[in-house]
């Protein structure tokens, strides 16, 4: 199989091959190259200089055709030829093509008018607090995403790494909760009995639950992740307390019923940690009519990454709503206005898609909204806290 490049090997053969007057289209046949593709390797490498015989600055005759250079020169003494000396030498001719390897590969591979268009795109969207991977495939760019990662770093574009959303890998959290669901509760409902449930019903649907922390003793957010597709939503709850995640998520069920939709048909199966505002079961398992229409299950105690979807879509909504940011001044349309832009943000998992795009596939756009969640458009995505000013 032919090298689609020209190797050391290749360049030594080269080399030898004119030393010895053989022509370019048989050197070609030796190393599987064509004879202009030779020809080309030999002028762009040809090494210029002069001896103590040199007596002109003029070229040699013989060096303006084939092989242009002086590597099979028939004369027996270099002093008595009067011209400077033009030779190919492989090792140097190599070295020649490695550093221009590593300059095109660390350079800009756009022109100079699409390089600009695409830097002034891509920055304005981050500004916008867009994440890279949402703004390249949102916009018609032609740069990847590593691209785009490596011209920031070498300071080819406006912006930094600092005004990236997010420029750190996520790492799932190793801090310990408390285990506040009574033991009753988990009764049948532990995650050994979770994972015995899906490998009996391999294609059910899996939903996660959790509770986003706000202010110390303040409002708080309960978050149903849809797993198949990674839509998120987020309820409101005056407290962190049984009752009150009851009484919303009955709400929820009862907004569904409403639009003529089931929670029981796109939550069949939940999964949450421990958290004490999880211990009324029934409120998430049975309908509002009192019939069973979920399984709910809990993982081990300081087990986050048994539900790492969840944990990790967190991160988007964390972009918008900081650690430490008080929930008491929202209301469920401000948390709807956050999910509508977490959910509208392209995934790279899909292909460019959206979790709403997702979802509206796998449901309907009128589920998403009977959940509180509208579609935003790519160009007006907001990924940072902006969104909340």
């Amino acid at each position: 199989m032919k090298n689609k490049h020209m190797t050391l090997d290749d360049r030594i053969e080269i080399q030898e091959c004119l030393a010895k007057g053989i022509s370019f289209k048989d050197i070609g046949k030796r190393i599987g190259k064509s004879a202009t593709t030779i020809s080309r390797e030999v002028k762009q490498h040809l090494q210029t200089h002069s001896n103590g015989y040199t007596k002109t600055d003029e070229v040699c005759p013989r060096l303006l055709k084939a092989p242009f250079a002086c590597n099979g020169c028939d004369k027996k003494s270099r002093s008595s030829c009067p011209y400077k000396r033009q030779i190919y030498v492989a090792k140097i001719a190599q070295q020649a093509y490695e550093e221009l390897l590593v300059e095109s590969r660390s350079g800009v591979a756009l022109n100079k008018e699409s390089f600009y268009e695409a830097e002034k795109t891509i920055s304005d969207a981050v500004r916008n607090g867009q994440h890279i991977y949402h703004a390249v495939t949102s916009n018609n760019v032609n740069v990847s995403v590593s691209s785009v990662y490596r011209y920031i770093k070498a300071g080819y574009y406006s912006i930094g790494l600092l005004d990236l959303p997010r420029a750190v890998k996520f790492k799932v959290r190793n801090e310990k909760k408390s285990e506040f669901v009574p033991y009753w509760a988990k009764q049948g409902r532990t995650y050994a009995d979770f994972l015995e449930f899906i490998s009996q019903n391999e294609d059910v649907s899996v939903v996660q639950l959790d509770t986003v922390i706000g202010e110390i003793g303040g409002k708080v957010i309960m978050t149903i992740h849809f797993v198949n597709t990674d839509f998120m939503v987020g309820l409101l709850l005056d407290n962190k307390t049984a009752a009150e995640a009851a009484s919303k998520i009955t709400e929820l069920k009862k907004n569904l019923k409403a639009n003529n939709f089931k929670f029981g048909e796109i939550a069949p199966l939940l999964l949450t940690d421990n958290g004490g505002e999880f211990s009324i079961v029934s409120a998430f398992e049975n309908d509002v009519d009192g019939n069973l229409e979920s399984h709910i299950f809990f993982c081990e105690p300081c087990a986050p990454h048994e539900k790492a979807h969840i944990e990790k879509n967190h991160t988007l909504f964390r972009d918008i709503a900081p650690t430490g940011t008080s929930f008491n001044d929202f209301t469920q349309d401000t948390v709807n206005l956050i999910f509508s832009h977490v959910n509208s943000v392209k995934r790279k998992q899909f292909n460019g898609k959206s979790a709403y795009e997702m979802f509206s596939f796998s449901y309907s756009e009128e589920l998403a909204s009977a959940l509180g969640i509208s579609k935003i458009e790519a160009t007006e995505v907001i990924q940072n806290t902006s969104l909340l000013k």
